[in-house]
């Protein structure tokens, strides 16, 4: 038997049937048509950014990494919630334009952009993190064909990392931004050259359950911010001091607390190196806001028993929850939260099942030996932290099955 990953606190249950938003998973199910089927509580969404606001500074801008779930009606919501939204594509653009975010507040980062998307970016507004300096190249020629003054800040890959974090963005030789001892010269060419000089990016890593190791790579963006615009000889607009937060997946896992963050934050604000006074700070979030609002249900199609072994098939897998399945940033593969949704907090059978996906490949495991009452064919399987890297991040296309269904709940 292995163990899983916790629960997260919001989700109870109403006479054996888990509840989300207040509702029944049997009943979304209807609602939706079939399984499998994604449902995602605004109620929870909402609270994030509450908590978010309660423990950080006045002042400190939050921004939506829309890469994390761009469901467009979520996204519609979160563009009330949000102070910015965080793009890496063209396609996320037209998504975050169609969410009602004004151009202004939109940045658009990634390392291979390219020139239809410069000119798109450039016709609306928003502002395009600097990858490199053929990047800045390009963007100042896309602006010099539209006739537009273009918004650009530079992306930095710091000459540090985030301790612990599960991916990380800066520390190295990356793909991603220019280094830290050239971010500097890219950013005085592109003032030289007229654009409009947004500021500076800076992200370390992600998915990061360690107060200490965030409060310490912010002391040092911020640091490195100011290191920077002092050779630059200009006060950058905005400073995005990136994300790291993490969510706990899997079994030992502590949820993070913010609030020491905030604590740590505000006192850098108070005492922030000349240049960067009357900067903007931002941190950049996705699946800390949404991860946990989002449950995928998917229904038992099979139990069988091989070698001793009991298997519950299901109509869903890792062409939609490819995370949970452990091929999506993870080296061992350790089980996410999982329950059988219409006998929510019933006692485990006496022996382990494991719950697979309907693809032929032995890599679609959505539950390895896990503990969980005796399921039999028509029960829904609910798989929780769901809300990011779903839908949008697994390989939806494989072997022809049918997209899984969403619902924005709340």
């Amino acid at each position: 038997m292995k163990p899983t990953g916790p629960i997260p606190p919001w989700f109870t249950a109403e006479e054996g049937m888990l509840l989300i938003a207040g509702c029944g998973a049997a009943a979304l199910v209807d609602e939706a048509g079939d399984t499998p089927l994604f449902a995602y509580d605004m109620g929870i969404v909402e609270a994030q950014v509450r908590r978010f606001r309660e423990a950080m500074t006045d002042g400190l801008h939050l921004h939506y990494a829309i890469k994390a779930n761009p469901f467009a009606p979520l996204l519609a919501r979160m563009a009330g919630q949000v102070d910015g939204f965080d793009i890496a594509s063209g396609g996320e653009l037209d998504m975050a334009l169609s969410a009602g975010m004004a151009p202004d507040r939109i940045s658009f980062a990634g390392p291979g952009k390219r020139d239809d998307e410069l000119e798109a970016a450039i016709f609306a507004g928003v502002t395009i993190n600097l990858e490199s300096e053929g990047e800045g190249r390009r963007a100042l020629a896309a602006a010099d064909r539209l006739g537009k003054t273009p918004r650009l800040a530079v992306r930095v890959n710091p000459d540090f990392d985030l301790k612990g974090s599960g991916m990380r963005m800066g520390g190295g030789a990356k793909p991603f931004g220019v280094d830290a001892d050239r971010a500097a010269a890219l950013a005085r060419a592109m003032i030289d050259a007229g654009a409009d000089w947004r500021g500076w990016h800076i992200f370390a890593g992600s998915q990061n359950l360690d107060p200490l190791a965030i409060i310490e790579t912010q002391s040092a963006t911020i640091a490195l911010a100011a290191r920077l615009s002092d050779q630059v000889g200009a006060a950058p607009p905005l400073v995005n001091l990136g994300g790291g937060f993490g969510l706990a997946y899997f079994p030992g896992d502590t949820a993070l607390d913010i609030r020491p963050i905030g604590v740590a934050l505000d006192s850098e604000m108070d005492s922030l190196p000349d240049i960067l006074r009357d900067s903007r700070m931002a941190l950049e979030l996705g699946r800390w806001l949404v991860g946990e609002a989002g449950v995928y249900l998917t229904r038992v199609l099979d139990v069988k028993v091989s070698q001793g072994e009991t298997f519950v098939v299901v109509d869903g897998g890792l062409h939609h929850q490819l995370a949970a399945s452990g091929n999506f940033g993870t080296v061992v593969r350790r089980n996410y939260p999982i329950a059988v949704a219409n006998r929510f907090g019933a006692p485990p059978a006496a022996d382990p099942v494991t719950v697979v996906g309907c693809l032929c490949t032995p890599l679609d495991r959505l539950g390895d030996k896990v503990a969980l009452p005796t399921v039999r064919e028509g029960d829904f399987i609910a798989i929780f932290l769901a809300g990011a890297y779903g839908a949008s991040a697994s390989p939806a296309a494989f072997l022809g099955h049918p997209s899984p269904r969403e619902l924005l709940l709340g």
